[in-house]
């Protein structure tokens, strides 16, 4: 861990030598339209978003309760559930698509199933419709899931990568505030449409990116793969280098992803899903990333994520308008400590911000679960209260590194070739974990209410062992360098002496900078 710490120092003050200081995110227009793009691939997560948001709001809205015959524990949970079956059942195709034909059509397929999904779950005419539906825009997720993160983090400029990357998942909840705040505009409306209306709703994100998604440049990287190195050393030099394809930081950044794809598949031998798991630095990454999705589902926020209206109802607040209106203003307050956290990553490091959320949450969920075993008790009103702030506290500390690392973090870690299916694997784990937290939960609520969150008390006293002992420092690091991190020196060595070489060919080529600049910046590196 500490060598993870000081090999982010040593490249920090090297690669921004390499960056023009003059290109900021609001002042250089290749840079505004590139995030333009990032903005149409960062909306995939607000899909997921609303879809979680609105399935608690509907569970609140009479109107879909008695269109659906008021379902139980078992029945509420598969209505739940069935989104992320529909995941697990794209996940042995999603990683060949990104691979296979670009980051950018396996969005765009993703986006269009989505689309066909929520336009039958906003006609549903009954629950096994419903359910179809739901199922299908589980599936289609999965493709633009795995696809749409990839390409942000293989696009971005190199200043704003990690940013940008970690706002992908905190966008979670800026579908949730929409899917919260829909259903509590159409709460009033006496007819299906108070529900057919956020089901409609849901397509709207897809809509645009089937739309706009192919102005969005393909991955560099993908290029690379395939051999296309002049179509891939364009796009860096538009987005990255205002046209110049001997832009030092363009030169560096196509030499070591270049070398860093050829390592990968010779010396590593990193091909197929057994490579995951092949060398001892796959194993360690697949450790983190398979121990990272489980804790992001199974750290007692599935219980407020999809139950709200059974907590709320299990302390006495039973007022539908009431209920909604909490479900609206924790969306609200879940973005903005989201967002928080996505524009500290570089500046705290990941390892900070995870422990930080670990040790916070294991102290608010800890102090709900005594609030409300208090309120069961003894009916206490103020641990009512008690509960809500409680709530509240749990997920500042949840959002800060859960929702903007779990993604940005995974895909860093891995190298290219391995990307797709890794994070496919990351995918995959959530799935089953929302699967489980979906259909367990309103039944162990139900049947031990309080008791229930005694046994996430514990396992979130698992996490932060965990989080302690295994996560490494990446920040400050590019993703070639970060991938190199978890292979050792010698894997390190090569992919940045190669993209450093080529900075020292094309200055010394060009004039730009003389002898004694160019060794100056090496030797910061």
């Amino acid at each position: 861990m500490a060598g993870g710490a000081v090999a982010s120092t040593a490249v920090d003050s090297g690669l921004n030598s390499l960056l023009d200081p003059r290109r900021k995110w609001y002042n250089n227009r290749r840079i505004i339209a590139l995030n333009g793009w990032i903005v149409l691939l960062l909306i995939t997560s607000s899909t997921n978003g609303y879809d979680g948001s609105m399935m608690n709001g509907l569970q609140s809205l009479p109107q879909w309760q008695g269109y659906f015959h008021n379902p139980g524990s078992s029945e509420l949970g598969l209505l739940n559930a069935i989104q992320n079956v529909g995941g697990l059942a794209a996940y042995p195709f999603a990683p060949y698509l990104s691979d296979g034909i670009g980051r950018r059509p396996t969005v765009f397929i993703g986006a269009v199933i989505m689309a066909i999904a929520t336009a039958l779950q906003g006609a549903a005419q009954s629950s096994g419709m419903f359910i179809g539906a739901r199922f299908l825009i589980g599936f289609g997720l999965t493709f633009a899931a795995n696809a749409a993160p990839m390409l942000v983090s293989e696009i971005a400029y190199p200043r704003y990568r990690a940013q940008l990357t970690a706002t992908y998942n905190s966008l979670w909840y800026s579908g949730a505030i929409v899917a919260a705040w829909t259903t509590f505009g159409t709460f009033k409306i006496n007819s299906t449409w108070a529900w057919r209306i956020p089901s409609i709703l849901q397509g709207l994100p897809s809509i645009l990116q089937i739309v706009m998604i192919w102005f969005v440049p393909e991955s560099p990287r993908y290029l690379i793969s395939k051999g296309k190195h002049e179509k891939a050393l364009d796009v860096l030099a538009y987005y990255h280098g205002d046209g110049n394809r001997d832009d030092p930081l363009v030169q560096y950044e196509f030499n070591e992803i270049k070398t860093a794809i050829e390592y990968d598949q010779t010396v590593a031998a990193n091909v197929g899903w057994k490579s995951l798991f092949a060398t001892p630095g796959n194993r360690k990454r697949m450790r983190i990333i398979i121990a990272l999705a489980f804790f992001s589902q199974w750290s007692g926020n599935g219980l407020a994520s999809y139950y709200l209206n059974k907590i709320l109802d299990d302390i006495n607040i039973t007022d539908s308008t009431t209920q909604l209106l909490i479900n609206g203003i924790l969306a609200i307050w879940n973005l903005i400590w989201a967002l928080l956290g996505s524009a500290m990553t570089e500046r705290l490091g990941r390892r900070f911000l995870f422990l930080f959320s670990g040790f916070g949450m294991l102290l608010f969920f800890t102090s709900q679960t005594i609030a409300f075993a208090q309120f069961q008790i003894n009916a206490q009103p103020a641990a009512a209260h008690s509960v809500i702030a409680f709530i509240f506290l749990y997920y500042a500390c949840y959002d800060v590194a859960f929702s903007p690392l779990i993604v940005a973090y995974t895909v860093e870690i891995l190298p290219y070739p391995l990307r797709a299916k890794g994070f496919n694997v990351f995918n995959f784990t959530i799935s089953l974990a929302l699967i489980f937290n979906q259909y367990v939960n309103p039944i162990a609520l139900e049947h031990i209410t309080w008791k229930y969150y005694v046994v996430y008390c514990c396992w979130l006293a698992v996490e932060c062992v965990f989080l302690y002992f295994y996560v490494v420092e990446t920040k400050n690091l590019t993703l070639e360098e970060t991938a190199a991190l978890f292979d050792g020196e010698e894997a390190t060595n090569e992919i940045l002496g190669n993209g450093l070489n080529a900075v020292d060919r094309n200055e010394k080529q060009s004039g730009s900078l003389d002898e004694k600049e160019v060794i100056e910046t090496l030797e910061k590196i």
